[in-house]
């Protein structure tokens, strides 16, 4: 039997099975582990008093039992290792140190331009002064991008809204920090934070839509993200909606984005006469709250767009569900009506009941994305290639007892 690419075994495979389920399925029973792993009690019993005696798994509270005593259950133990995450952004990076078990044990953000020719010895100086301030078995660093990055483990960036070509910012943090560094889409990120922390627990196959400054997607499919041949899956805010229409950051015309993103919104909101020109996505969100009919008439119409978008990306993908995110979050019951009425009206009939999960949002989320790509790996086989392969043989050291 095998569990996210854990194969059940005896020894360590059993210690990492043990850790693979539940880093991936949240707090178990001892029963439920030797249950779904395919091994005996005993067996479970055994590996369970080796890891709460290295403190990589900690007992949590009791729940009730098909009879007998309750059942105690087992979580992993934040002490066992953390990652730092960085979000990358226009104006700064949002960097965040994350526990094994997910707890954010420090947040901070850095000012940054990427323009310049030493952007990426600013962002591997920022990155190492985080390191440097914390203690404890640092599995990895993950780096969440606004744009393409060809592998996790390369990390090569394509990123034009921050003027990045070919950017090898993968090797060069490693070459700075010597740990092992994951990068990717800031969006797939984010799908990686579902998959441990999030809906993931639950579903194989699911989508992660952002809305904010801009729109993306990330896709999980049999609980893989799929990363397409160039790593630059999910452009969904790219998809063309009109022939002709607003330019987008992207250069061409009539995409998604150039409708419902940030800037979007302010252009259609300066059209209307709702804010003045130089006014901000902010100004159009209190005119929205006050009640203003065309500050509604804003939102409403982003809605019934990203519906439809959204409509022909269920019928292409099949996802069990949908989960909303991002800064434009805080303003989704303007866009919810909209939304709804265009998303069910243009589903086939049997896709119609598909689950829309709408998360709230802070700005830490980005940066916890990025720290999700390295504490997923202990949890994959697959994952990350070499890096992931160096993240799970940290992990493994502390389950020998190595230092």
């Amino acid at each position: 039997m095998t569990t996210n690419g854990h194969a059940a075994g005896r020894g360590d495979l059993v210690r990492a099975s043990v850790l693979g389920l539940l880093g991936t399925r949240g707090p178990s029973s001892r029963a439920d582990i030797a249950r779904i792993l395919g091994v005996s009690p005993a067996t479970v019993t055994q590996t369970t008093k080796e890891l709460l005696a290295r403190r990589l798994v900690t007992e949590l509270e009791s729940v009730p039992s098909a009879g007998g005593r309750p059942a105690r259950l087992l979580g992993l133990d934040r002490a066992a290792g953390y990652a730092i995450g960085a979000k990358v952004v226009a104006d700064h990076i949002a960097i965040v140190g994350v526990d094994l078990d997910g707890t954010v044990r420090s947040s901070e953000s850095v000012p940054w331009t990427p323009g310049p020719h030493d952007a990426l010895d600013v962002l591997c100086g920022a990155i190492a002064d985080t390191v440097a301030r914390h203690d404890g078995n640092l599995l990895g660093v993950g780096v969440g991008i606004p744009g393409a990055v060809d592998s996790q483990a390369s990390g090569i960036v394509d990123a034009p809204t921050i003027g990045w070509r070919r950017a090898p910012v993968g090797q060069r943090l490693r070459d700075r920090l010597g740990v092992p560094v994951l990068v990717d889409n800031d969006v797939n990120t984010l799908a990686a934070a579902e998959s441990v922390y999030g809906i993931g627990r639950k579903h194989d196959s699911y989508i992660v839509v952002t809305i904010g400054r801009g729109v993306g997607c990330g896709i999980v499919q049999h609980g893989v993200v799929v990363r397409g041949a160039n790593g630059g899956a999910g452009e969904i805010g790219h998809v063309p909606v009109t022939d002709d229409g607003p330019t987008c950051g992207c250069g061409n015309t009539g995409c998604l984005e150039a409708y419902v993103g940030e800037a979007g919104l302010v252009d259609e909101a300066v059209r209307r006469g709702v804010i003045a020109a130089g006014g901000t996505v902010k100004d159009l969100s209190l005119a929205a709250a006050a009640g203003d009919a065309e500050a509604l008439a804003v939102y409403e119409g982003a809605g019934r767009l990203l519906g439809r978008a959204l409509a022909g990306v269920v019928h292409t993908l099949d996802p069990e569900c949908i989960v909303l995110m991002g800064e434009g979050m805080s303003d989704w019951s303007h866009w919810e009506a909209g939304f709804e009425a265009a998303f069910r009206r243009h589903l086939l009939p049997i896709r119609r009941d598909v689950r829309c999960v709408v998360e709230p949002w802070t700005e830490d989320q980005w940066a916890v994305g990025a720290a999700s790509l390295v504490l997923a790996t202990p949890f994959d086989a697959v994952a990350g290639g070499e890096q992931g392969e160096l993240v799970r043989a940290r992990l493994q050291s502390a389950v020998e007892g190595v230092s």
